[in-house]
C-alpha cells in the first residue's frame, strides 16, 4: 500500500467520529496495535528528541523498505507514533522523504494537541525522515 493510500484510510477512519474524545480514544486503541520496540532497543539513543513524554522509535531496512517500530510511555503519544509507524512503515525511503504529512492536519490531529504533544508530533516526522535519508544514503552507497 502507498502512503498516500494509508492516508485516505486513516482520514476515513478519523471522520467515522464526531467528536474529539471519540478521536482520542480511537487512537488509543490504534497504540495498542502498535508493533511494539524491542525491550533491549529503548535506550536513550532511540529516545525521541523533542517529545515531552518518552518516546523510542527503532527503524530497519529490509529488502529495501523500512520497518518501524516504537512505544512511548503515554497512551495518547503511543497513538500518535502508532498513526506515523502505520504510514510510514514497510515504505521505501524515498517514499518516505517525499511523503505529504498534511493528513495530519486534514484529520485535525495537530489542532487538538497540546503545544508540547504538536512539537513531539514534528518530532517524530522528523526522526523518521532522518532515519530515511540515513537508509537512501546507504544504498546509493
Amino acid at each position: 500500500m502507498t502512503i498516500e493510500a494509508i492516508q485516505e484510510e486513516l482520514i476515513d477512519e478519523f471522520a467515522m467520529f464526531e467528536d474529539w474524545m471519540q478521536k482520542y480514544e480511537y487512537m488509543i486503541e490504534l497504540g495498542k496495535t502498535l508493533p511494539l520496540i524491542d525491550p533491549s532497543l529503548k535506550t536513550e539513543d532511540k529516545l525521541i528528541k523533542g517529545c515531552q513524554s518518552k518516546v523510542w522509535l527503532h527503524s530497519e531496512l529490509k529488502d529495501g523498505k523500512i520497518e518501524f517500530t516504537a512505544d512511548s510511555d503515554a497512551i495518547i503519544t503511543k497513538g500518535i507514533v502508532a498513526i506515523l509507524v502505520r504510514v510510514f512503515s514497510k515504505q521505501s525511503p524515498e517514499a518516505i522523504l517525499t511523503a505529504d504529512t498534511s493528513f495530519i492536519d486534514e484529520i485535525g490531529l495537530k489542532e487538538h494537541l497540546s503545544p508540547t504533544r504538536a512539537n513531539g508530533l514534528v518530532s517524530m516526522i522528523k526522526q523518521m525522515k532522518l532515519d530515511a535519508i540515513a537508509y537512501q544514503t546507504q544504498l546509493n552507497t
